[in-house]
């Protein structure tokens, strides 16, 4: 009797934690789960249906409102509707020479359907990504068709646990920038180095072509005294003669 008891306690709490833990391999997130900070990217917000009796019909994300983004557009997708809300800012954005006064805070996709056991990807393209952050904070609000509504809103800690709902997280990293800088200063060095070989060459080559023709110069003259030594010895030898 004592040993049914104590294998329904270790029964009871297995199921316990993976019920508790379930949250954590299956949440709303962000794909990729990175982009270019300064730059344009094409974000999805993946959706997992976490209920077995329930379907998703509503989600609805949240934008930062201290990152704001000058471009957030939605892309249609069959048996979704799609709503973007934007909300006056504080200090006006300027970009490409334009005055941005408002910003997107709120896009919603509703009517469709997410069955158990699957999952829906929400692609948004966004941008100008802000360059002096590290990472972009995105709440979500799930709702099922039972009324049962899931906030994706909490925020990772450093050195803390994953959160039981956390937010879905874009991280930012640096462009690539310094890469192609240094890549170009290798071509500039690589053609400096050429350039000096090149003229090395060019230098030596001269250097060669002087060397020939004085060669040549001094055969000619050796050519020419010895020519003369046979004609004198020729002119002496027939007075001889005669």
């Amino acid at each position: 009797m004592k040993t049914s008891r104590v294998s329904f306690a270790a029964a009871l709490a297995a199921g316990t934690v993976l019920v508790l833990s379930a949250p954590a391999f299956a949440h709303v997130g962000v794909q990729p789960g990175e982009a270019t900070k300064g730059g344009y990217a094409t974000i999805n917000f993946k959706v997992p249906n976490e209920r077995d009796n329930a379907s998703t019909t509503q989600l609805e994300v949240s934008f930062p409102i201290d990152q704001p983004l000058t471009s957030v557009m939605p892309q249609d997708i069959p048996g979704w509707t799609v709503s973007v809300e934007k909300s006056k800012l504080d200090k006006p954005l300027t970009v490409h020479g334009k005055q941005i006064n408002e910003a997107v805070t709120k896009v919603t996709w509703s009517g469709g359907k997410i069955e158990p056991g699957k999952f829906q990807q929400f692609p948004v393209s966004v941008g100008k990504l802000p360059e002096n952050a590290d990472q972009m904070v995105f709440k979500a609000i799930q709702t099922y068709d039972n009324n049962e509504v899931v906030r994706w809103i909490e925020e990772a800690k450093e050195g803390a646990p994953e959160p039981q709902t956390p937010a879905p997280v874009l991280k930012l990293t640096a462009a690539k920038g310094d890469d192609h800088h240094d890549a170009g200063d290798k071509k500039t060095d690589d053609a400096k180095a050429s350039g000096k070989d090149d003229k090395a060459a060019g230098d030596h080559h001269d250097e060669a072509a002087k060397a020939s023709d004085t060669t040549a110069r001094a055969l000619g003259i050796a050519g020419i005294v010895i020519g003369l030594g046979g004609v004198a010895f020729g002119i002496a030898s027939r007075r001889r003669a005669s």
